[in-house]
């Protein structure tokens, strides 16, 4: 997004000199009144460094910010601005910020008469409200009040000031409640209101401004304006050359009335929430040259309209965030005094025009300085016109679908600043030469090739260069020292092993360096850890780097360090200074966890040790980072118990101890952790109860404590104050009791696994009320919780899905599963279970459940895994479990089933192994035949429908037979009797026949005359 400063369009606005005596002001004379006047305001006044010092003596004339007349000695102008402001963020300011003055304003100023001027802007007068007084300085011109630390109500007393020209109190703490006043302001040329509160005012608002005929520059950015932007009655703006009405919360599409001010030179309402069609009368109007619509989100326009023709003088157009659509027309080219484009982030299809303008135009754009076309849907080649813009400076085209080569010219072009192609489907190599470029962005590509020294060669003043994400080989020699000193290197997935590559101990200034995937292997050698104090990222992860790291590793403070997936050994290393992300996991780290890792790092947010060898208790200090979002330590060897500090991890969003030795009871201080999402803590030695503290955190979405030693009830809290619970995972325990119903109120759930436990009594029917279970799952949502800089814990889970075990991540929001199995619950399975039909996975082997199989079993469309062996079911299979056209693993063995399997549909994709164990069953798949089954079919029928079937099958063949004997006795009966129908019907069949015949002989004939083909 582009920012621009408006103040430079305003073209015919009275901009008055800074005021300073001069040579004639030794021999004007001032007058004693005036001088004491001035005397007195400057004793109200605070001026700390002495600004002011000048003002003593006879002549007021010669002080500094005054100026006379020189024909009647009065004081015209006076001009104190802060020549120096503090800007924030400008380091080169802060030294002159205590040049402002503050204090009172006294009303001597009244005395200045023939005052003309005054600026008091970029001053500090710590909120008192702007002096009444000023509206009896009936000269009074100019009055520039900005900046100024001015509070309150604007006073309407102002509106004397009838030959006022100029009015500036931007940017202070003032309110206006009506604008009834400034209807005597004729003279008014340039307002600006920036940053004032007009919230209060009607809807006329626009109607007392449009009396301002002499009104040129009109700034009311920032006002709080809201609602529908109102048409004046009658247009008055006649002199309007520059209207700004950003940051306001219109709703409103863009008045049409603006597109009849032939006299607009800049029109700037970003970030306003405006709506509907981009008028295409801008593009007619004559003196045009700055149209700013940025980030209102619901503009539309077709471009192949919007940019077809006109706009004669236009340098500034930026509709970034919008909803632009079709495809930029080859006329888009005639804009030649445009310099800044910007249609970044709308819905801009199609290709870029490989040819645009006028075939006799000797550049293309030669004015353009800014191309921003990124984020849209652009198809196609890159044109080789955009090599040839003269004075572009930056070229961004990222994040679209263009495809194909760079164009040699690209690399030959004269763009001096940034060259952003990021994230597109572009083929091919590198261009040989690359220009003088600040910025190079390929990233996210599929470009091929080497990248020696020599594409670099011109980049002398190359400081980010981003190659990631592609299948480039650099190839640096051993010695090379590339010309440019960079600040940015992102280079994961470029090939740049086997060893580590020696070019980038010249990189001095390096701040950010990713050479993750890059097929490195060996040690890091120590010259690096000499150059590497200046990093803030250093993201050296899916490598095959190896060795020890050294004790310390020299960053620079609050770092990012990501060393993942490696084979680095030894103790794990402390930086020396604090980092915000320490990733050391997929290593083989061994060793205690530093006793001292919290006191070293206080502001680490992101901390992963997992899969290392790491042994020894967590030590206690670990939860010092009173700021972490991340803790995982999973997958290692640590023993003792969870230490009770991690509770001060107040912000913590994911805990992950699983898969250690850790034993002793969850400590209760787990309570504070109330912005937690998600807790894994299974595969420990972990005991005692479920912890009452665990009802306090109000966010989680899984609670994973698995395979542990964990024993007692489920408390009847769990159903209570986890509206966000997605998964709960208590399997593998010694939990016993019944389950309660209060579980059903968990209306997020979409895993619940209580396999492998003591639980007992039947399934409450509630469990069918739960709500996200009951509707399928179509849209998937990756799982991940703490991201920062690009890292982020993934959620995953081990489902028990078809028999086995099965690990799901980025797909584990399309899991709705529910695990009771190896339990000893008993009763008849509840009817309330097919209300769950977005269900996947149903597991209730090793229990005592009795009863049949549901009859509605088929409204369970989504059922991929069935698992009800090894319980007491009786009674027939249902014929519509074979309707379950999702299923995928079916397992009945075990049970009492019996009679034949309706093995049909289906069914037929399931062997013997799914029905073992059930002595009563018999037909296909089984090798048991049923009682008075046909012995060619393997098969029979059951008696119990045996007779029922056979009286079905009767009455069905009688009906076919009379239903045919009826068709044809019906028609003959009546032609029949009807003889002048009989003699139409049959004349009718004659001539059809005739016509037949005909078109048959016609036919032959043809065939016959058709030449032969030589």
């Amino acid at each position: 997004m582009l920012i621009f400063v408006w103040g430079g369009y305003h073209t015919s606005s009275p901009v008055f000199p800074e005021f300073a005596f001069s040579s004639d002001a030794r021999v004007i004379g001032c007058l004693e009144a005036e001088r004491e006047a001035l005397i007195d305001f400057k004793d109200g006044l605070e001026d700390p460094e002495n600004r002011l010092s000048s003002w003593r003596g006879r002549n007021c004339c010669q002080w500094w910010g005054i100026q006379c007349s020189n024909t009647t000695s009065a004081v015209i102008a006076v001009d104190l601005h802060n020549l120096h402001p503090l800007i924030p963020y400008d380091d080169s300011s802060s030294r002159y910020g205590f040049w402002n003055l503050s204090g009172e304003i006294r009303p001597s100023l009244k005395m200045l008469e023939s005052l003309k001027h005054l600026d008091l802007s970029f001053n500090t007068f710590n909120g008192i409200s702007i002096p009444a007084f000023f509206g009896s300085l009936k000269n009074l011109q100019y009055l520039n009040l900005s900046n100024a630390g001015f509070s309150g109500r604007v006073s309407p007393n102002l509106g004397n000031l009838s030959s006022l020209q100029y009015l500036d109190v931007s940017s202070n703490f003032l309110s206006v409640d009506n604008l009834e006043w400034m209807t005597g302001m004729r003279s008014m040329e340039y307002l600006n209101m920036n940053g004032a509160d007009l919230s209060m005012l009607e809807s006329e608002w626009i109607e007392t401004l449009n009396k301002l005929s002499s009104l040129t520059d009109l700034h009311l950015s920032d006002c709080g304006f809201s609602g529908f932007i109102p048409s004046p009655t009658v247009i008055n703006f006649t002199s309007l050359a520059v209207i700004e009405l950003d940051f306001n919360s219109f709703n409103s599409e863009i008045p049409s009335w603006l597109v009849n001010i032939s006299s607009l030179e800049v029109v700037s309402i970003s970030i306003c929430g405006l709506y509907g069609r981009i008028p295409l009368g801008f593009s007619e109007l004559p003196n045009l040259k700055v149209l700013d619509l940025t980030a209102n989100k619901n503009l539309t326009a077709s471009c192949s309209q919007l940019f077809k023709g006109g706009w004669q003088k236009i340098e500034v157009i930026s509709l970034s965030l919008n909803k632009l659509h079709g495809e930029l027309p080859a006329s888009f080219g005639n804009l030649t005094t445009l310099t800044h484009f910007d249609l970044s982030l709308n819905n801009v299809e199609g290709g870029i025009p490989s040819s645009i303008g006028n075939c006799s135009s000797r550049t293309p754009l030669p004015s353009l300085q800014y191309f921003d076309v990124s984020v849209n849907r652009l198809v196609g080649e890159l044109p080789e016109w955009l090599g040839q813009l003269e004075n572009v400076v930056e070229l961004t085209l990222s994040h679209n679908s263009l495809y194909g080569p760079i164009p040699s010219s690209l690399g030959s072009s004269t763009i001096t600043s940034s060259m952003g192609l990021r994230h597109k489907k572009l083929n091919g190599t590198l261009p040989e030469s690359l220009g003088k470029l600040y910025l190079f962005d390929v990233s996210f590509n599929h470009l091929t090739g080497i990248v020696t020294e020599a594409h670099f060669s011109k980049l002398r003043k190359l400081k980010l260069l981003h190659l990631s994400s592609n299948s480039l080989i650099l190839n640096f020699s051993s010695n090379g020292k590339p010309p440019f000193q960079a600040w940015d290197l992102e280079l994961g997935s470029c090939n740049m092993g086997p060893s580590f590559p020696a070019w980038l101990r010249s990189q001095k200034e390096v701040n950010f360096l990713d050479i993750s995937n890059a097929s490195i292997s060996g040690s890091i050698p120590n010259w690096f850890w000499e150059i590497s104090s200046n990093l803030s990222i250093l993201n050296i992860s899916f490598n095959q780097l190896g060795g020890q790291l050294p004790n310390r590793l020299n960053v620079k403070p609050y770092a990012v360090i990501d060393m993942s997936s490696n084979f680095f050994e030894g103790p794990i290393p402390l930086p020396t200074a604090t980092v915000e992300l320490l990733d050391l996991s997929n290593n083989a780290f061994s060793g205690h966890i530093p006793k001292t890792i919290g006191e070293t790092m206080l502001d680490l947010i992101f901390l992963s040790l997992l899969r290392n060898q790491l042994i020894g208790e967590i030590p206690a200090s670990i939860c010092k980072f009173w700021s972490l979002a991340v803790i995982d330590l999973s997958n290692n060897m640590l023993n003792g118990n969870i230490p009770p500090s991690i509770g001060n991890c107040s912000y913590l969003e994911a805990l992950d101890l699983s898969k250690n030795n850790l034993s002793g009871n969850i400590p209760s201080s787990l309570a504070q952790l109330t912005m937690l999402k998600t807790l894994h803590l299974s595969d420990n030695k972990l005991s005692g109860d479920l912890s009452q503290s665990l009802q306090n955190m109000s966010s989680l979405e899984t609670l994973d404590i698995g395979n542990n030693m964990l024993t007692g009830r489920i408390p009847p809290w769990i159903g209570k104050g986890f509206e966000h619970l997605r998964i709960l995972r208590l399997r593998s325990n010694a939990f016993f009791g019944e389950l309660p119903m209060a579980l059903s109120n968990l209306s997020s759930l979409h895993v619940l696994d209580l396999a492998e436990n003591q639980f007992n009594g039947s399934i409450p029917a509630s469990f069918g009320d739960f709500k996200a279970m009951a509707q399928a799952q179509n849209m998937n949502r990756y799982l991940f919780y703490g991201m920062y800089r690009g890292s982020y814990y993934d959620e995953s889970l081990i489902v028990n899905l078809k028999g086995s075990p099965q690990k799901y991540t980025k797909t584990l929001s399309l899991v709705i599963s529910i695990d009771l199995s190896g339990n000893n619950l008993s009763g008849d399975l509840p009817e309330e279970i097919t209300k769950l039909s977005g269900l996947v996975v149903l597991n209730l082997s090793g229990n005592q459940i009795s009863g049949g199989i549901l009859q509605d079993i088929s409204k369970l469309t989504q059922l991929q895994s069935l698992d009800l062996s090894s319980n007491r079911f009786s009674g027939l299979i249902p014929q519509s479990l074979s309707s379950l056209s999702f299923l995928g693993y079916l397992n009945l063995s075990n049970n009492d089933f019996s009679g034949m399997i309706p093995y049909t549909a289906h069914l037929t994709t399931f062997d013997a192994a799914s029905f073992a164990g059930n002595p009563g069953l018999c037909g296909p798949p089984l090798v048991v035949s049923c009682p008075g089954a046909d012995p060619g079919k393997g098969g029979g029928t059951v008696e119990d429908n045996d007779s029922g079937n056979s009286f079905i099958d009767k009455w069905f063949y009688l009906s076919v037979g009379l239903g045919f004997a009826a068709g044809l006795l019906v028609p003959f009966f009546i032609l029949a009797i009807r003889k002048p129908w009989s003699d139409a019907y049959f004349c009718f069949v004659d001539k059809v026949l005739e016509r037949i015949s005909c078109l048959r002989n016609r036919s032959s004939t043809s065939r016959t005359r058709r030449p032969q083909l030589s």
